[in-house]
């Protein structure tokens, strides 16, 4: 099976994110066009757009941004409780129609500011089984007609979505809907992702956790007896890419120092910032790393966690295109096939990654 390679756009309203350029229309359609459509010359198959309550709605920029590129794919992140099933079915197939196919989902357990969209809280139990019943039922719809679901959390009676989705043939073999992604690394995440989700994403982890994580995931596939095909893996990391080693390691220490010299000013701030995300269970896997080295495997930096830095940013593969491209081939090495890539400034990466690294992947 080939590896696809994906970018990531952060979809927020506050100019800067991670070290991104800071200008006034830094969110403007024309702006994102531009990073789309160098994700198209460069060879990118389109990108991760994030989602969160206090960021601009996700599905209306993934529907923007497919209508003014030809092969851009968004992979469009969504949370089961801003969204009802059917309703989202129905508009994925939607788009997935008008667009010949290019849409990917990307489903987000992680708690958010549910209240401001009219959802509740509730335990971990209570969040994963809801998950796992939205992928079951958002799957059934897209590939079935006249379906009757009844579930502890959602139910739709003789419920066929119009258009059709229709199946295609792709590097990863048949497509018969949108590919499902799903994160999450604790004990409930793994056992919906075991049975229900097509791809399972991890964070920028050490090898030897990936491969424990890969193992631990197809043990459960066989124990719970998913009915789908086989799970598979992929990587959502910061890739700190420059000319030689040397200036790499200089760049990256050197906006660590800025980013502990600015820590009295983090994201908490900022309308999107999500105070849950830094408690998840994975990203409390990253920031442990710190304790075991600053550089582990021998370019994944981890002190960006010690100074605000979260999700993909907590960690970083630092290096020439060679040492990056070397690195991630040995998370393909362990069954990795999908993987979500990203820096700051992000146009300016998008095409120097594009230009250097992506080329000794797929060579």
């Amino acid at each position: 099976m080939s590896s696809e390679f994906l970018w990531y756009i952060p979809n927020t309203v506050e100019p800067g994110h991670r070290g991104d350029t800071v200008t006034d229309d830094h969110h403007s359609l024309d702006t994102l066009t531009a990073q789309a459509e160098a994700l198209e010359r460069t060879g990118w198959t389109g990108a991760l757009l994030g989602t969160g309550w206090g960021r601009p709605d996700t599905f209306t920029l993934a529907t923007a941004l497919a209508a003014r590129t030809r092969t851009f794919e968004p992979l469009v992140a969504v949370r089961p409780g801003y969204w009802r099933p059917a309703n989202f079915a129905s508009s994925v197939a939607t788009l997935d129609h008008l667009t010949g196919g290019r849409v990917r989902v990307n489903v987000v357990s992680g708690k958010d500011d549910l209240g401001a969209y009219g959802d509740s809280e509730g335990d971990q139990a209570q969040r994963y089984g809801r998950t796992k019943e939205f992928m079951q039922l958002v799957r059934r719809l897209w590939t079935e007609e006249h379906v009757t679901y009844d579930g502890e959390h959602f139910s739709v009676t003789d419920s066929t979505v119009i258009p059709r989705i229709t199946p295609r043939l792709t590097a990863q073999g048949e497509r018969r809907h949108p590919t499902l992604y799903f994160g999450g690394a604790s004990e409930a995440a793994e056992r919906v992702a075991a049975t229900e989700a097509d791809v399972q994403l991890f964070w920028g982890e050490p090898l030897d956790g990936v491969r424990e994580r890969i193992q631990r995931l197809r043990a459960l596939s066989e124990e719970l007896g998913r009915e789908h095909a086989p799970l598979q893996f992929g990587l959502r990391v910061t890739t700190f890419v420059r000319d030689t080693t040397e200036q790499a390691w200089v760049e990256a220490e050197a906006r660590v120092a800025e980013m502990a010299a600015q820590a009295d000013r983090r994201q908490e701030d900022s309308p999107a910032y999500n105070p849950h995300r830094r408690t998840a269970v994975g990203q409390q896997r990253l920031f442990e790393l710190a304790s075991r080295g600053e550089v582990l495997d021998d370019n994944l930096y981890t002190t960006p966690g010690r100074y605000g830095a979260g999700g993909a940013g907590t960690t970083w593969l630092v290096g020439s295109p060679q040492d990056v491209a070397k690195s991630l081939r040995r998370y393909q090495d362990l069954g990795i096939t999908h993987f979500v890539l990203s820096d700051t400034p992000y146009l300016r990466e998008i095409e120097r990654q594009g230009e250097q690294l992506l080329p000794l992947l797929r060579g």
